[in-house]
């Protein structure tokens, strides 16, 4: 699998930059390689079967990334794929789709990145803080979502227009040279149909 597509799995798994909040007792635990290398095996069985024409009548394939998959993938393997700037990401999956996402972010390379105006709020924000958003991820018909709800710079709420543009900095690859963005419906990789969310696991179905 291509860098790219990876990336845009676990993107399309944690709704974009990295994860909850507070600590639950299955976060207290540490990841392990069993787990991180269970999402590895399911990510190339996903990749592989995008690979392989299959009958028009064949059941759907879905697959079933648990948060822990996740988050162990992205604790012990994340520094290989992610970009720079993106430390110590994790997830939690909610009901109905709901994500909440947490990571230490490089604000400066988003800073430098273009020149701002007085009233831009990137401008004043410096050096490498927790940042938190919370939304919902919709995948159906080959095409994606993520509605956006809420999210914290450094603790302290920041209006959408700074989350989206945390958002299409770090996701930009030569493939989407916009990266994602929120309320913004994409192609789903990868030959993915439809992606949802329950429960502290998150599915996806080709």
């Amino acid at each position: 699998m291509q860098l790219s597509s990876r990336s845009a799995l676990v993107v399309l798994a944690a709704a974009a930059l990295g994860a909850a909040a507070g600590a639950t007792a299955a976060h207290a635990q540490e990841p392990t390689r069993a787990e991180a290398d269970a999402m590895q095996t399911k990510i190339d069985r996903v990749a592989a079967a995008a690979e392989t024409p299959r009958p028009a009548t064949a059941r759907p394939l879905r697959t079933t990334f648990t948060e822990r998959e996740i988050n162990a993938y992205l604790a012990l393997d994340g520094p290989d794929f992610l970009p720079p700037g993106i430390a110590m990401p994790q997830i939690r999956l909610g009901d109905d789709g709901r994500v909440r996402a947490r990571a230490i972010v490089d604000l400066d390379g988003v800073r430098r990145s273009r020149e701002r105006s007085v009233f831009d709020p990137l401008a004043y924000l410096t050096g490498s803080v927790e940042v938190v958003a919370a939304g919902r991820v919709e995948g159906s018909a080959g095409e994606g979502l993520i509605r956006y709800e809420s999210a914290t710079v450094g603790g302290v709420t920041v209006p959408k227009t700074v989350a989206q543009e945390l958002l299409r900095f770090y996701t930009t690859t030569p493939e989407r040279p916009r990266g994602f963005a929120f309320d913004e419906p994409f192609a789903l990789p990868v030959g993915l149909r439809a992606v949802s969310v329950e429960g502290g696991a998150a599915a996806v179905t080709q």
